[in-house]
């Protein structure tokens, strides 16, 4: 398992979200390395802290194999980042894992503490 993409978020503008009119979901790939800690990596926005991020939601994780399910499906490429996850993770399938388990990956050492539940934001993006 390795890391294919690290990305993160500004805040921006979305039609039609959260009552917070601005959302974190645009992640783009970084080139350099990203600080990870407790609560996220730096400089990464949460807009809607009611329902994401702080300790149990810091870093979202997102599988190759999902994504190749999902470009077969709409029959086009995506970008790492497209569902707003931090890590783009190579041999990651979301349904093989459950809360509780842990993935090492170099130094870091990740808790799955949730499954991503799907959301407005999510949907329009």
């Amino acid at each position: 398992m390795n890391v294919l993409s690290v990305n993160v978020g500004q805040a921006q503008p979305l039609a039609n979200a959260k009552s917070v009119g601005k959302t974190g979901i645009f992640k783009q790939a970084q080139a350099e390395p990203v600080w990870v800690g407790a609560l996220g990596l730096a400089d990464d926005a949460i807009c809607d802290v009611e329902n994401h991020g702080g300790a149990d939601q810091a870093v979202y994780i997102y599988g190759a194999p999902d994504y190749a399910w999902w470009e077969e499906a709409l029959r086009r490429p995506l970008a790492p980042g497209t569902f707003g996850e931090n890590l783009t993770i190579s041999d990651f399938v979301s349904a093989e894992y459950a809360v509780g388990d842990r993935l090492e990956i170099g130094d870091v050492v990740l808790e799955i503490t949730a499954p991503r539940v799907p959301c407005v934001t999510l949907a329009r993006r």
